[in-house]
């Protein structure tokens, strides 16, 4: 097994639609031993049957805006599992109304926000763990296409993503000279709760299906086996890197579709 040995925190996890799920479960069937954390009593509901179902008993609150959460965090991993050799960064957060008004309408309290909870929380919460990360821990957090491209409804999210793989890249470098490795996945649109904050959703699922090269939407376990790959020994010469898993939508230059034949034809072409 690739992964037996190797012990994690999965930060994020929502329910058994989202990618962190995804990457949870890939782990643990390479025998991971994991420990996730929860935001408030309502997920927690959601979140401890879902660890108990990969064999983990550990679950902590953890708000990744709140100082006492964030504060005692090391120290509770440090208990129950002393080191860790991999932590799985699956959050992000903009207020509804910046993303259901124009890009330009975006406040500032609301871009600090995004900025905070999207962005400064990998930072933060890494150097809240330097001392249970293991030397040759793997670091992952999760971006979107909307950060290096326009996406529509995207908006602040977008800038967020933008800085999120900026930030890879020189925790990357810094933490280079630990051993660590920090890396980024940026999946394809996936049915998620997050998701279900971008308008048009609908609309973007169906626009990449048509639009990638292998002509389809990924999955939560295609991400999580890619995740688990970045998280792995497998991958020990990999750092800094925005890694897509999108069915190769992200290649993509010019629009197609294809007609009632099934042939080819340029998206403006489409009656």
């Amino acid at each position: 097994m690739l992964m037996k040995g190797k012990k994690g925190l999965i930060v994020g996890l929502a329910n058994d639609k989202s990618i962190a799920y995804g990457i949870a479960k890939a782990c643990h069937d390479q025998g991971a031993e994991l420990a996730f954390t929860y935001l408030n009593d309502a997920l927690k509901k959601r979140v401890e049957p879902l660890a108990e179902s990969f064999g983990s008993d550990k679950v902590y609150e953890l708000d990744v805006s709140n100082e006492e959460h964030m504060s005692n965090i090391a120290s509770l991993i440090a208990k129950d599992f002393g080191k860790i050799d991999f932590l799985v960064h699956s959050v992000a957060f903009a207020p509804k109304e910046a993303l259901s008004e124009p890009f330009m309408k975006t406040t500032k309290q609301a871009f600090a926000i995004a900025m905070d909870i999207s962005v400064y929380s990998l930072i933060d919460l890494t150097n809240r763990l330097e001392s249970v990360l293991s030397d040759d821990a793997s670091i992952l957090t999760l971006s979107y296409l909307g950060g290096p491209k326009y996406i529509v409804n995207y908006n602040v999210m977008g800038v967020a993503k933008a800085a999120l793989e900026s930030t890879v890249r020189y925790m990357a470098v810094e933490l280079g000279s630990k051993g660590q490795r920090v890396n980024a996945i940026s999946a394809g649109p996936i049915r998620t709760l997050a998701a279900a904050g971008i308008g048009d959703f609908k609309q973007i699922l169906n626009w990449n299906e048509v639009n990638a090269p292998l002509k389809k939407n990924v999955t939560t376990e295609e991400v999580g086996n890619s995740a688990m790959y970045l998280l792995s020994n497998l991958s020990s010469g990999v750092t800094g890197e925005i890694h897509y898993v999108d069915a190769g939508y992200n290649i993509m230059g010019m629009a197609a579709a294809e007609d009632k034949d099934g042939k080819t034809v340029f998206s403006w072409d489409v009656k």
